[in-house]
């Protein structure tokens, strides 16, 4: 079991060269795969698409140092996920509580993009990290992509949950609730309002104390 790939992964040969030509350009970003974060007992997994290039691509962390980090760690200190404070880095010494967040591809893709053959390549990572918390109750799925990589991990078919902000479904022994991404363009033009966000996860704390 290997929930996490290594540092110089070779698996994705388009991904790889991004990364070497981010490397280039940024020799002290991360430019590498993403390792998961968060509490290995947890029983809440939070599934992203994929690195942004200026954030979990450089600083090494998911969702630290973009847009759609800041709400999404601010609903998680609000809704007891996390605590600390977030300061978009990864030693700000914010700590994930009962909570893990993971992506379905594990670099940065160019645009923003992972291209179909690049999500089943990196899919046995999410297999094994799904395998890999024996407490896991919740999967919350940022997105549409995120949650069709989901269910395709777990050998099931995209109408096992449909989509839709707030959907949620019973994948094998555990409830996947979907949410819209966190990502500015969502957030910017009100698809995606805090309320609704932090809906998501009061959602996830019934769920997993009912």
């Amino acid at each position: 079991m290997n929930p996490e790939p290594p540092r110089d992964c070779p698996l994705c040969p388009r991904l790889v060269a991004y990364r070497a030509e981010n490397a280039a350009q940024h020799p002290d970003w991360w430019n590498g795969p993403a390792p998961s974060f968060g509490d290995p007992d947890a029983r809440l997994l939070i599934v992203g698409l994929a690195p942004g290039r200026t954030g979990a691509n450089r600083t090494g962390r998911p969702f630290t140092g973009d847009g759609a980090g800041v709400i999404l760690y601010e609903t998680l200190l609000k809704t007891g996920f996390a605590t600390g404070r977030y300061e978009a880095r990864p030693d700000d010494g914010l700590t994930l509580v009962d909570c893990m967040i993971t992506n379905a591809v594990r670099c940065a893709p160019p645009a923003n993009k992972p291209l179909p053959i690049e999500e089943a390549t990196c899919r046995p990572f999410l297999i094994d990290r799904l395998a890999a918390l024996p407490r896991l109750k919740v999967i919350v799925t940022l997105g549409d992509i995120s949650r069709k990589n989901v269910l395709k991990a777990l050998g099931l078919p995209a109408s096992a949950a449909p989509a839709g902000h707030g959907v949620e479904a019973s994948v094998g022994p555990w409830t996947l609730l979907n949410s819209y991404h966190c990502s500015r363009l969502n957030t910017n033009t009100g698809r995606l309002t805090p309320e609704m966000f932090e809906a998501i996860f009061q959602r996830a704390r019934a769920l997993i104390e009912p």
